[in-house]
């Protein structure tokens, strides 16, 4: 659900950092393979739970706490994999007409996104369910799954030229809306856990904006700046949708609260008898331009980290770990930070420690870089390629006109893909162990 977005990592030879859908583990690449994390005692150690040689990997995505990932290689680029690493075997892959930008993960839908295209899969089978395609230039691989099954929506792009966000019921394979969102075109978008809101940033980068993505309208407007524009690099909902993190290239990272009580009264209109700011702001404002007013109605940042310095690609999770509410951050440049988020609006958050990505020793560093005595254990091996039955998904329904310009076709059209037949897929969905093969792609 949220992978650093671009290519300048790669070209680079940065580390590649995702978190897992739920928050619960982390995904590094690196030139010499990929490991996986898991998040449960980040406080204080960060446990390995996989590690393999590979080749050099550009995207990997792990589906919740399931042995699924879905890589693709910086050798391979048009070719998806889908592989059961506990098994250390390939369970199948597909190839595309061009270079894959983003893969999404719930567990429902598999979404591989190019250039101008989109494919949906079914992830119990691996089959692919729906194509949009012709959709507007999107060379940064933009869009967002929903990690809920009951409000599968799937959102990209809707211009090139402004900030619309297309919105697409991913279950039923139809378009649920399009939201106006910025006037400038889109950085970074985001779902709740839930599904039910999403959050957005336009290349200007000053103003976040929650909307409802059921039926468009605007919940809340969050101000990020005003001295400069910026490029947000990510975004992110915590799991109890409270609040919402974004990074950019500066070296600050900003925490909003969505206070939903607020937002309501202000709906309904109500007042305060003892807010007398309040009524004050509203009654200068009304007397002031638009432009103005904006950013007197703007929520500002609950709470904020400065790092060590700018221009690093960092992606952000807020997560609950033992009980406590954390602020993790994964950085290309190998580190994972670990912060307390104060209860206090305006309080500093408070690093608890500093992780090492790099280390090959497999210990975890602590903030002052001493080793934290841990020993972190993981299998080693190269996935085997895959086998059995092959065959292609070819579309066969007649493409459909669908908003934004961009057009849908049922099946495949365009991916093509082979893999070993199994009926226990699907129990590697769900997490269940062990699983023994994969889906027919035909």
């Amino acid at each position: 659900m949220m992978s650093l977005l671009g290519r300048p990592d790669v070209d680079a030879g940065e580390v590649f950092v995702n978190f897992n859908q739920n928050i619960t583990s982390l995904a590094v690449a690196t030139s010499g393979g990929y490991s996986l994390y898991s998040l449960g005692s980040v406080d204080s150690t960060l446990d390995k739970i996989y590690h393999t040689k590979s080749d050099e990997l550009f995207l990997i995505e792990r589906l919740f706490e399931s042995s699924l990932v879905a890589i693709v290689s910086q050798r391979a680029p048009r070719k998806l994999k889908v592989c059961h690493f506990k098994k250390q075997s390939e369970i199948c892959n597909y190839s595309y007409a061009n270079t894959i930008l983003a893969v999404k993960l719930n567990r429902e839908r598999l979404i591989v996104c190019l250039e101008e295209s989109l494919y949906i899969h079914n992830i119990q089978d691996m089959k692919v369910v729906h194509t949009i395609r012709d959709t507007p230039c999107n060379p940064l691989g933009l869009c967002a799954l929903s990690s809920s099954s009951e409000h599968c929506y799937l959102a990209y792009p809707g211009s090139v030229t402004s900030g619309e966000v297309q919105i697409f019921d991913a279950i039923n394979l139809h378009a649920k809306t399009m939201i106006p969102a910025h006037d400038t075109p889109l950085a970074a978008i985001a779902f709740s856990p839930s599904g039910t809101e999403i959050a957005t940033a336009s290349e200007r980068g000053t103003v976040i904006r929650v909307f409802s993505s059921q039926d468009g309208s605007r919940l809340f407007e969050l101000r990020r700046g005003l001295k400069r524009c910026v490029s947000i690099v990510s975004l992110s909902f915590s799991n109890c949708s409270e609040y919402l993190v974004s990074s950019s290239n500066t070296e600050t990272v900003h925490i909003f609260r969505l206070d939903r009580s607020a937002a309501e009264t202000a709906d309904h209109g109500k007042q305060s008898t003892d807010d007398w700011m309040g009524f004050l702001s509203k009654t200068v404002t009304s007397y002031l331009p638009t432009q103005v007013t904006d950013v007197f109605s703007q929520g500002r940042a609950f709470a904020s980290v400065s790092l060590p310095e700018a221009g690093v690609r960092r992606m952000c999770a807020i997560t609950t770990i033992q009980k406590q509410l954390r602020l993790l951050i994964a950085s290309q440049d190998g580190y994972l930070y670990v912060y307390s988020i104060p209860s206090i609006e305006g309080a500093e958050c408070q690093l608890i420690k500093r992780h090492d990505l790099r280390l090959e020793d497999h210990y975890a560093m602590d903030i002052k870089g001493l080793n934290s005595g841990v020993s972190i254990g993981g299998a080693a091996g190269v996935p085997p390629s895959g086998s059995g039955a092959s065959g292609s998904a070819d579309g066969k329904s007649t493409a459909t006109d669908k908003p934004g310009g961009s057009s849908s076709t049922s099946g495949g059209g365009g991916a093509s893909g082979s893999g070993s037949a199994g009926a226990s897929y699907a129990s590697a969905v769900k997490g269940d162990e062990p699983v023994g093969g994969g889906p027919s792609s035909t």
